[in-house]
């Protein structure tokens, strides 16, 4: 049954006010699919080969175990494969559904130079996915960025769950250094939606979800010093700011090393998962 909350509390609206930038916009990529692809495409060409980042080892880990050998799992937005293959590895079967084709044809070929056999791809968005087939588990980690209607997009995946459904997320903190210029008054574009938002979508829709924090580091570095404060600057949205300050800020945070300098900060991974429930 779903549960009567009041306006100011509708996180399903929320997420979607969310979703606009700090000009009030939804950003191009999230609203068009011909720019996503772009962002895809360039992305991959930078990669030959299937190789997950380092965070993702770390959640796969927690990940794998809630899933059993025998499951048919549908992975929602697979991206460059940072779950994908260690999944495959693991159960009967897997399906992926994602809207960008270079994603698709990128993981077709990993597949197959892997001797993967129990992977299907399907090229799609999952909001617009028509099939009325289910799978024992469906997961999706890090692909709600563009779903603006995430309360539809989440209550299909729990009607297409027949076992368990897992969304993941990445989440903070950030960089201390931009939490430490924030405090000082500098404007920080800061993350606008995160894990809380989909647990309380969840809550708002009559699903109460179990969460695992996964801890992690994440490790930046960098070969000169010019590279260390462009990476590390994009988020000050003032356009004047002093930048020597900003500067003794970051310095306090990375340690130089051989010539290159490390930037080094905890962060999170949330699992949250549910066994489907019928509403």
């Amino acid at each position: 049954m779903k549960m009567e909350i009041q306006k100011a509390y509708d996180y399903i609206e929320l997420w979607k006010e969310s979703m606009t930038d700090h000009n009030g916009n939804i950003p191009k990529r999230l609203k068009d699919d011909q720019t996503e692809e772009d962002f895809w495409s360039s992305m991959l060409e930078r990669k030959e080969r299937h190789k997950p980042d380092p965070y993702a080892q770390i959640v796969q880990q927690e990940l794998l175990t809630l899933l059993n050998s025998d499951d048919h799992v549908l992975e929602i937005g697979p991206g460059w494969g940072n779950y994908t293959f260690a999944i495959a590895d693991q159960v009967q079967k897997l399906t992926c559904i994602d809207s960008s084709k270079s994603i698709v044809q990128f993981l077709e070929a990993q597949a197959a130079d892997k001797g993967i056999g129990n992977m299907q791809l399907i090229h799609e968005k999952w909001e617009n996915e028509k099939a009325r087939t289910t799978y024992d588990v469906v997961f999706g980690f890090n692909c709600y960025y563009r779903m603006y209607d995430i309360g539809k997009a989440l209550l299909k995946m729990n009607e297409t769950a027949n076992r368990l459904v897992i969304a993941g997320m990445t989440t903070g903190p950030e960089k201390p250094h931009y939490m430490e210029l924030q405090q000082m008054g500098y404007k920080i574009n800061l993350r606008r939606r995160d894990y809380i938002h989909i647990l309380n979508v969840l809550y708002q829709l009559g699903i109460l979800a179990n969460c695992k924090i996964v801890k992690l580091q994440s490790k930046k570095s960098y070969s000169s010093y010019e590279k260390l404060l462009r990476d590390n600057t994009t988020k000050i949205l003032d356009t004047d700011y002093n930048a020597r300050e900003v500067e003794s800020v970051i310095n306090k945070y990375v340690l130089e090393k051989d010539g290159t300098y490390e930037y080094v900060y905890p962060f999170h991974a949330a699992l949250i998962y549910w066994n489907p429930v019928r509403l």
